[in-house]
C-alpha cells in the first residue's frame, strides 16, 4: 500500500498534530465486529475499542467508546448524559449522521462533534485503539489525546457481555 490512507480522522490527527500509529488490516468476508479486528491487527481486546452512537431523540446523539468484547449499558449512558432513555442509533442513520460507515465508524471527525464519553476502563491504558474511519484502518494514540480531540470524558458505560 505504502501511503498512507487519508480519512477524515486522520486528517484531524495531523492538522492537530496528535501522535499516532495507523494499523491496517486487510477484510476478509464480513468480519467486522470489533473482537474479530483485535484478533487481526494482534492487539488485547481490552486496548481495542469500539465507536457507537446513541440517540435520545430528535437530533440528541452521544457517541460511545467501548472495549470490543463489552457491551453498552444503556442505562449508565443514559444516566451520564442526564437523559430519561436512550438508543443505539440505527443502522440506517449512522450514515447520514456520522460521515461514517458501520465497522469504520471513528469518534474523530464524524459530521458534527457529539459529546461523547469513552468507557472508564480506559483509564490508565498506555493507549487506546479506535477506528480509523474506514474499515481496515485502526488508530492507535494515548487516551488523553482522544478525550480532548472529541472533548470526551470518562464514565462507565459499558459491561462485560453476558454469553
Amino acid at each position: 500500500m505504502g501511503k498512507k490512507q487519508k480519512t477524515n480522522a486522520v486528517r484531524i490527527l495531523e492538522q492537530q498534530k496528535i501522535p499516532f500509529d495507523l494499523i491496517e488490516y486487510e477484510l476478509t468476508g464480513d468480519q467486522v465486529d470489533g473482537v474479530t479486528v483485535a484478533n487481526k491487527i494482534g492487539y488485547p481486546v481490552f486496548v481495542v475499542y469500539k465507536t457507537l452512537l446513541v440517540t435520545a431523540g430528535t437530533n440528541k446523539y452521544f457517541v460511545c467508546i467501548i472495549p470490543v468484547d463489552n457491551e453498552l449499558d444503556l442505562k449508565a449512558v443514559a444516566k451520564t448524559v442526564d437523559e430519561k432513555k436512550v438508543e443505539l442509533l440505527h443502522l440506517k442513520d449512522l450514515l447520514p449522521t456520522t460521515g461514517y460507515i458501520r465497522g469504520g465508524c471513528s469518534p474523530i471527525g464524524m459530521k458534527k462533534l457529539f459529546s461523547t464519553i469513552v468507557d472508564a476502563s480506559a483509564q490508565g491504558l498506555d493507549y487506546i485503539i479506535v477506528s480509523g474511519g474506514k474499515i481496515g484502518l485502526q488508530v492507535k494514540l494515548a487516551v488523553p489525546d482522544l478525550l480532548q480531540m472529541t472533548k470526551g470524558e470518562l464514565a462507565e458505560i459499558s459491561k462485560k457481555k453476558s454469553v
